[in-house]
């Protein structure tokens, strides 16, 4: 019996597994080894480490985890989490290998999963020259002709905030139709407003020399932003009863201030149970979770 299991072994997994190793408990981290941001060469603004490629910050964290013995690091996707009725408050965790694990508390870092639209050469391109993300990836664009694919009302926003980074081009074809105070945002912040719809992206991949148009335009562009919906990559959230709640792009996991969800001794970190998401929030998110979880722990045996 772990004294918390935690499910996704990504930025948020990890930082609450360190946490909670150095609480000297005894813990399980599980991981099937999809973090979101795979697609992406090299992870930018997360301080210390910015440039280094993301695999490689996970690897290490890994590797320094692996000090602790008190840390099980198990590999496989987890199919199916549920509490254990012989215990008052415990889980059981199923793996698809065939492994089952049991823990006092779980922690759910199993992330969101991106709907990219299906448009010929987003896929191939996807966290290299179409991006989501400014902070991330901005700086390196240099500056020059950048577009934004419209796609919710959300885009409005994402397209005056990229207009930091260069010359920004709201592709709108597929959008709800912009009021007043959208065009004087737009207009304010040097946007461009293109109606005809975007129809492949192209050059050489992963990079991008612009994009073709319905009507046979070629819009030369550095890179391209989309406001990507998300769904809960992992189903585990509603087997075990989480209210879900509607974040900026799509469901995540309602939690309190400490990241316990609505069903008793489950926390939920990283992008799974936040509306904004990057490599720091994801970070800080597991430290926040493991506390919760641990002073869980702390709190049920001083009323044993």
């Amino acid at each position: 019996m772990f004294d918390v299991i935690i499910i996704g072994g990504s930025f948020a997994g990890l930082s609450a597994a360190l946490q909670l190793a150095r609480t000297r408990r005894p813990i399980a981290i599980i991981d099937a080894g999809t973090p979101r941001n795979r697609f992406a060469s090299h992870a930018h603004g997360v301080l210390a480490h910015d440039g280094k490629p993301g695999s490689a910050i996970l690897a290490e964290a890994r590797a320094q985890l692996a000090a602790y013995p008190n840390v099980t690091q198990l590999s496989g996707t987890v199919h199916l989490a549920a509490p254990l009725a012989s215990a008052k408050l415990a889980f059981q965790v199923a793996l698809d290998d065939g492994t089952v694990v049991q823990g006092r508390r779980l922690i759910l870092a199993t992330g969101v999963r991106d709907i990219l639209p299906e448009l010929p050469g987003v896929a191939e391109r996807w966290g290299r020259s179409v991006l989501h993300c400014p902070y991330c990836h901005g700086y390196e664009i240099g500056g020059g002709p950048i577009g934004v694919l419209g796609r919710l009302p959300a885009s409005v926003h994402q397209a005056s905030l990229i207009a930091d980074w260069g010359d920004v081009t709201l592709f709108t074809a597929g959008m709800p139709p912009l009021d007043d105070d959208a065009l004087a945002l737009l207009a304010r912040r040097k946007v461009s407003i293109e109606g005809s719809a975007v129809t492949a992206i192209e050059g050489e991949s992963p990079a991008i020399s612009g994009v073709r148009l319905a009507d046979g335009r070629l819009i030369p562009l550095r890179a391209l932003f989309l406001a990507a919906p998300v769904q809960q990559a992992s189903p585990l959230a509603q087997q075990l009863g989480c209210e879900l709640e509607e974040g900026m792009m799509g469901p995540i996991v309602q939690v309190d201030a400490m990241k316990m969800t609505s069903v008793p001794g489950v926390h939920a970190a990283g992008d799974a149970a936040r509306a904004m998401a990057n490599i720091s929030f994801a970070m800080a998110d597991g430290v926040m979770a493991a506390v919760g979880a641990h002073h869980a722990l702390i709190t049920e045996e001083g009323q044993a």
